[in-house]
């Protein structure tokens, strides 16, 4: 059993969410919380519908309309989808530097461009020598 897994029936759940089982039918209607369905097509919430709920029922408390929840919740999951995303995208680009024989090493060039240096090597810099000597007044 994780926070998704289906325990809980809809009077359960509105007890945990301190809402009337009515609004939780309403919230499934509009696509708020999906919770899963049994064959007998009874509704079944987890842990995680019910932190969702509770977390509906703070931001209407808040005024925050029906749409906008609907908003926030999308966003939220996206960003959860893109953090997730990221996760996996960093363990495979620490995998590649790992494995990867002759791995390449990113510098800065002198006028800020992104320069890209096999390992062990160094950035060629130039190196003028100018020398000043001031004027001499008479």
């Amino acid at each position: 059993m994780n926070e998704t897994s289906p325990l809980f029936v809809i009077s359960v759940a509105a007890e945990l969410a301190g809402m009337h089982p009515q609004t939780l039918r309403q919230y499934d209607r509009l696509g708020l919380v999906s919770p899963t369905r049994t064959a007998g097509k009874s509704r079944r919430y987890s842990m995680r519908d019910v932190v969702q709920l509770r977390e509906i029922a703070q931001l209407s408390a808040e005024g925050v309309s029906l749409e906008g929840i609907r908003r926030v919740l999308g966003l939220e999951d996206e960003v959860q989808s893109l953090r997730a995303r990221v996760r996996e995208l960093e363990a495979a680009l620490a995998d590649e530097m790992l494995n990867r024989p002759g791995r390449r090493v990113f510098a800065a060039g002198s006028a800020g461009e992104v320069v890209t240096l096999k390992a062990g090597t160094r950035v060629r810099r130039e190196n003028a020598l100018v020398v000043w000597r001031p004027l001499e007044h008479e």
